[in-house]
């Protein structure tokens, strides 16, 4: 693929090698998702860039700052929940947000060729995808059909809330988030790359259906400014507690 900056043939962001003045780019656009999702908290939303200008604007190429890797579930519009519009964010869904060669390759397509700085790995609590693979586990029974690539993709996280003393769901949620951040770099040799380079982030969160909130769950690379919860819940996570993987 060509490093264009858009579908219409239009030069894509000036890349850098310098990482003190890379590292800025994640870090801001982490913070528009931050303020946009406290905006959509506090039932103040702006709805930015959904107006027929900026439609126009868009039409001829596209600069999204962030790609959302996020579950499949019907209440997880990543562009309602971050308060963002047409243009902003480059979305992935899969249910569970497990991530096969397509999700990757779709990463590796915002990141390398749209220039995008920053990889959002988006759950939430009371996972279906993670129930489901809970339920497989303890039953010995696998589902029917394509479902079984879902339930298999998340198996591996169960394993591992197992041998860490996790069995609450949405502590295993949180471990599934912080295991795709670690698939999607141990699969994508071009995203791990970027990252090194300082030019992508990769941050694991997870949100809250009832409040409406997300919160940081895991972040790559481990100097990546992990902010505070956006909604100021009681779940609010010290960004220094934050996992690194």
């Amino acid at each position: 693929m060509s490093h264009t900056g858009s579908s219409g043939g239009q030069p894509g962001p000036q890349r850098t090698t310098d990482r003190a003045a890379t590292l800025s780019e994640p870090t801001r656009a982490y913070a528009e998702l931050v303020a946009g999702n406290r905006r959509f908290v506090d039932g103040a939303p702006r709805h930015p860039n959904q107006d027929a200008g900026h439609r126009a604007a868009v039409a001829d190429g596209q600069h999204p700052f962030a790609v959302i890797v996020g579950c499949s579930d019907s209440r997880l519009a990543a562009e309602i929940i971050f308060d963002r519009g047409l243009g902003d964010l480059f979305v992935v869904r899969t249910a569970g947000h497990t991530a096969g060669p397509e999700v990757l390759g779709s990463v590796e397509y915002a990141v390398t060729v749209l220039g995008t700085p920053l990889v959002v790995v988006l759950g939430h609590d009371s996972c279906g995808a993670v129930q489901a693979a809970r339920e497989s586990a303890a039953t010995g029974t696998a589902p029917s059909g394509h479902l079984r690539a879902v339930v298999d993709a998340v198996l591996p996280s169960l394993r591992r809330a197992e041998a860490e003393g996790v069995d609450d769901i949405d502590g295993i949620v949180d471990i599934h988030i912080a295991q795709t951040v670690e698939t999607l770099l141990g699969q994508s040799p071009v995203l791990a790359d970027e990252v090194a380079l300082g030019r992508c982030a990769v941050v694991g969160v997870s949100y809250r259906l009832s409040a409406g909130a997300v919160r940081p769950v895991a972040a790559v690379p481990a100097g990546f400014a992990m902010l505070e919860n956006p909604a100021g819940s009681p779940e609010s996570t010290d960004p220094a507690a934050a996992t690194t993987v």
